[in-house]
This record gives C-alpha cells, sequence and structure tokens, in this order.
C-alpha cells in the first residue's frame, strides 16, 4: 500500500469529469487505503479534521492577503463541527471551507464561488481491489473568471500542490489508527 498520496488520473466515474473542460487548473491525487465501511463524505471529513497545522497557517495568512482585495475570508479547512453525522449533510450545507454540492456513498462534491474563481473539489472512493485495498482520490478543479484569477493562481498552483497531497495523507494515518 502507498503510504503517501500521488498524483492521479481524474477518476473516469467521478462526477467531476464535467468540469474539466475551460478549467484554468485541475489536479488529482490519490492514495490507498483499507477497505472500510466509510463513505467519501467521511473520508473528506477525517482529512480535513486533521488539517497539518502549517496548512492552517498558510490559510490564515491567505484570509488576511486577500481580504485586501475584497475577496471571502473562507477560515480554516477543518473549520467545522465534528460531532455532527456526515448522514447529516444536505446539498447545500457549508463543510469547512466548501459548499456540499452533491454526495453519494463514493463521491462527494463541494465547491466555493467568488468573484475571481469557482473551485470544485471532488473527493472519489474507489471501489475495492483484490488486495483489500482502495484508491481514495481528491480532483480539484479550478475555473478563473478574471485577472485577479489568474493572478491569484499563480501562488496558488505551486502551494497545492503540497497542500492536496499532504491534507490527503491524513486520510491514511487516521484510518491506520482507528
Amino acid at each position: 500500500m502507498k503510504a503517501l498520496a500521488h498524483p492521479s488520473t481524474v477518476p473516469a466515474e467521478s462526477a467531476i469529469i464535467e468540469r474539466l473542460p475551460g478549467a484554468h487548473f485541475y489536479d488529482c491525487y490519490a492514495i490507498e487505503i483499507p477497505c472500510s465501511s466509510r463513505t467519501a463524505l467521511g473520508h473528506f471529513l477525517t482529512a480535513f479534521a486533521h488539517t497539518p497545522p502549517w496548512v492552517n497557517s498558510l490559510m490564515a495568512l491567505r484570509n488576511q492577503v486577500v481580504q485586501l482585495f475584497g475577496l471571502k475570508d473562507l477560515g480554516d479547512l477543518g473549520a467545522f463541527d465534528p460531532s455532527k453525522p456526515e448522514s447529516a449533510y444536505l446539498p447545500g450545507d457549508r463543510v469547512g471551507i466548501f459548499t456540499l454540492i452533491s454526495k453519494s456513498d463514493n463521491e462527494v462534491l463541494l465547491g466555493d464561488s467568488d468573484k475571481h474563481l469557482d473551485v470544485v473539489l471532488s473527493a472519489f472512493k474507489h471501489t475495492v481491489a483484490s488486495n483489500g485495498t482502495q484508491s481514495f482520490a481528491i480532483t480539484t478543479v479550478v475555473h478563473v473568471h478574471n485577472l485577479l484569477g489568474r493572478i491569484y493562481m499563480l501562488p496558488v498552483t505551486p502551494l497545492h500542490k503540497r497542500i492536496a497531497p499532504a491534507v490527503l495523507s491524513r486520510v491514511l494515518a487516521e484510518t491506520n489508527q482507528a
């Protein structure tokens, strides 16, 4: 089992495929995890509840800087009620910095929009492999609206390539501790 999140292709079965055309940026990272009955939303909540502190520090810096340009303060990635059961989340609910768009046992779509860009994230749980593991993938798709969005993405793109795998790796770490 691969211990770290690694770059991956976007899962062909994922609903996020429809959002790829015209994207300014997208990436996908996956990790192999032990088979579990936890849903895609459950894995997403685990990852974001255990966000590395350095990621939340970057988010705090981001929030301070973007407010100077009239953009939203999104808060921390893990800013959600950990006691709320995953079954209680409905489309339109906030889940950390994102709004829940849709959910099924194997995939959850979440997103956020602001004047500079739209971002949609897919958390996708693959079917179980013959070795008893399954792949869990996070795909991020960004559509920029204007010059501010393109400028915003200049520092975000390289940072995202470090943040996404670090957050995703928390799923395996927390699954192994359970």
